[in-house]
């Protein structure tokens, strides 16, 4: 008598196992080769900012990018990151754009209003230009926090950023190159 195999509701009821074939992927690879990254960084908080951009420039170095191809540009704060980011998006010259920055609630309401500006900055960036916009924008209750993120305990969220903007670089250069794209 042979097994009957394994019955796993889940993946029947939506017909992975029967799809999974026909179904094509995409995704991003991990790879620096050739791609332009524009890093820009708010010295508002430099203190972390400093090392959210060694961190990125650490993890383009390794993954095999260019650094000279690659460019810095800082900015004042939080809140302008959004603007310079969708210029340098908008130009043309970077597949890539990694904006990093530190918010630290203090006692107001401020915050909040900086938070959410630098997000819808951002996305808003990325979706009119098309062209990745990585939020690595630290956003915590204190600076121990802050530098917690920023390469001790909690890693290096410049250095994720760096890495997330890779693989959606390449993912976007990948859905270009489909047949039937424009």
């Amino acid at each position: 008598l042979e097994a009957e195999p394994s019955h796993r509701p889940n993946d029947e009821s939506r017909g992975c196992d029967r799809d999974r074939a026909r179904v094509n992927v995409s995704e991003g690879h991990l790879s620096a080769f050739g791609l332009r990254v524009a890093l820009v960084a708010s010295r508002f908080n430099d203190l972390v900012t400093r090392r959210l951009l060694a961190g990125a420039e650490d993890a383009l170095r390794r993954h095999g990018a260019d650094l000279e191809r690659c460019r810095t540009v800082w900015v004042p704060g939080a809140v302008e990151l959004s603007l310079v980011a969708k210029t340098l998006a908008a130009s043309g010259h970077y597949d890539a754009i990694v904006a990093l920055g530190c918010v630290i609630r203090g006692a107001t309401s401020h915050y909040d209003h900086v938070c959410a500006m630098v997000a819808s900055g951002l996305n808003e960036a990325a979706l009119e230009t098309g062209v990745p916009v990585i939020f690595g924008v630290v956003t915590t209750e204190t600076l121990e926090q802050a530098l917690e993120r920023a390469g001790s305990k909690a890693g290096n969220k410049g250095a994720d950023a760096a890495v997330a903007a890779l693989e959606m670089a390449n993912l976007m250069k990948t859905l270009a190159a489909e047949p039937g794209r424009a």
